[in-house]
């Protein structure tokens, strides 16, 4: 058979091109690396750790220049992001939109740099309790990028996006799914951009804030096992609610006229604790499970086969300094603790069984802050507020694994986060007089006392730990605890 001519070739990969119709290789998974925590991991600590786990692909919320600088040479695939805040800026002039890719993709893309292939504009700037605050910002912010981008011969190669929350589509069955009405017209726009620039769509799917904000939603219908409230939709039946979102967008963008344009997943997870149904057991059961389905390129209805084109767990590692506006829950997503250590086993399909810890990491002696068993409580409320309201104490309410331990024990914890967060420092134990410094584990069952962990920069992170040193003022706490529980 002869072969066709170059043009013609040219010719028919412009129809594909025009068409919408991308091809789609093997879904891959990949983590969201957040930073929001009161201090945080080496960088370079946080990227060996992606590298023992073979994760190939990290998408980050901003272009932090340490771990950027960190990600250097690692051969990992990056999406770096742009706040929502900075998108008026970058909207109304092409001056800031070169200088930011100059700064923080042109800097580090080179031979053997870092491996930017997205830059994710924006995050869920549709989001409806933003009630239209960033909207009108997303397509001339895009606009200017990508010409900041041709300028600096970088269009070919980092695409850009738009990460948009699910609720930007609605429906109540997947085959009628569309855009909402004062959408129809940016989302127009944005999808013909993506089209037209070989970038896929993004969105993000939580089925646990379905099942967290709807007390009528099946919980098995959550998970990946089967439900026995299965949705059916004509000839087809949906038997979780990732498939049923996912084809919701589908129809979307089929109504659109882009029904064939690649998706990824920018964010998905399920929480560990910080609420009822967060806990390890429920997330390492949803993970496992989307994991195991979407690498089995079944597909879902509307695209048998096809699975998304990524997928990006939400997250890699805990943040406790989040906003616990949605939820306590906020804090809880990692799949790594703050020190990453695994929390449960996990198999991310990419050629480790289970989850690799991270090494070399430099905790803080094994000593806690908790209430003298010997001075009346009666006046400690003042101090739980001002040690909660700067240090994690998610996990003691309704729902959380500490929720259980009591009200000695609930100061004994928030004592101790505080304590941890400011490095173990003599002072940050006192609360007048009301807390002790004990040298034996104080940790109940599944609630666990933190100890810090400290780099050479002095930041902190948590874990919890298991080593006990006794000596006889932390046996007389031990007594107390049990004998006023």
């Amino acid at each position: 058979m002869s072969r066709l001519p170059r043009t013609l070739l040219y010719l028919v990969f412009a129809v594909i091109l025009l068409s919408g119709s991308f091809p789609v290789g093997e879904p891959a998974i990949g983590v969201n690396w957040g930073t929001i925590s009161f201090h945080r991991l080496k960088p370079s600590t946080v990227v060996d750790l992606l590298k023992d786990n073979k994760i190939k692909k990290v998408k980050l919320f901003d272009a932090d220049p340490d771990a950027l600088t960190a990600l250097v040479g690692s051969g990992i695939e990056v999406m770096v992001g742009i706040p929502n805040e900075m998108l008026a800026a970058l909207s109304s002039s092409t001056d800031a939109s070169d200088l930011w890719v100059r700064q923080n993709v042109s800097r580090y893309v080179f031979k053997g740099g870092a491996d930017i292939r997205y830059v994710a504009v924006g995050n869920e700037p549709f989001l409806t309790s933003y009630s239209g605050q960033f909207q009108s910002f997303v397509v001339p912010a895009l606009l200017n990028l990508q010409q900041s981008l041709v300028k600096a011969n970088l269009a070919g190669y980092v695409k850009l996006v738009v990460p948009c929350n699910a609720d930007a589509y609605e429906s109540s069955l997947p085959s009628q799914g569309a855009f909402r009405p004062e959408l129809s017209q940016i989302m127009t726009q944005l999808v013909s951009f993506l089209n037209s620039n070989g970038s896929p769509f993004v969105v993000n799917i939580y089925p646990f804030l379905s099942l967290y904000g709807n007390s009528d939603f099946p919980q098995d219908y959550a998970f990946f096992e089967g439900s026995s409230h299965p949705v059916t939709d004509g000839s087809n039946v949906y038997y979780n609610a990732f498939d049923g979102n996912f084809d919701t967008l589908v129809s979307a963008l089929n109504k659109l006229g882009y029904g064939q344009m690649p998706i990824v997943i920018g964010e998905v997870g399920w929480p560990t604790d910080g609420a009822v149904g967060a806990n390890l057991t429920a997330a390492r059961f949803f993970n496992q499970g989307l994991i195991n389905h979407v690498l089995s390129n079944k597909g879902t209805p509307l695209r048998p086969g096809f699975p998304p084109m990524d997928i990006y767990l939400f997250s890699l590692l805990d943040e406790g300094a989040k906003s616990v506006l949605p939820g306590n829950f906020e804090r809880h997503w990692g799949i790594f603790s703050f020190d990453g250590q695994a929390k449960y086993a996990l198999n991310l399909g990419l050629g480790n069984r289970l989850l690799k810890n991270a090494k070399n990491i430099e905790y803080l002696p094994s000593r806690w802050c908790v209430a003298d068993p010997f001075k009346d409580l009666t006046n400690v409320a003042n101090h739980l507020r001002i040690a909660c309201s700067v240090a994690d104490c998610t996990t003691l309410d309704y729902g959380g694994s500490c929720n259980g331990i009591g009200a000695k024990g609930n100061i004994s914890y928030a004592f101790n986060s505080y304590y941890q967060l400011q490095m173990q420092n003599a002072q940050s134990c006192d609360f007048d007089g009301l807390g002790m410094v004990t040298f034996l584990d104080p940790s109940v069952g599944d609630c666990r006392f933190l100890v810090g962990v400290t780099d050479h920069k002095k930041s902190l992170a948590f874990r919890p730990t298991h080593r006990k040193t006794t000596i006889w003022i932390s046996i007389l706490w031990w007594m107390w605890f049990f004998l006023m529980s």
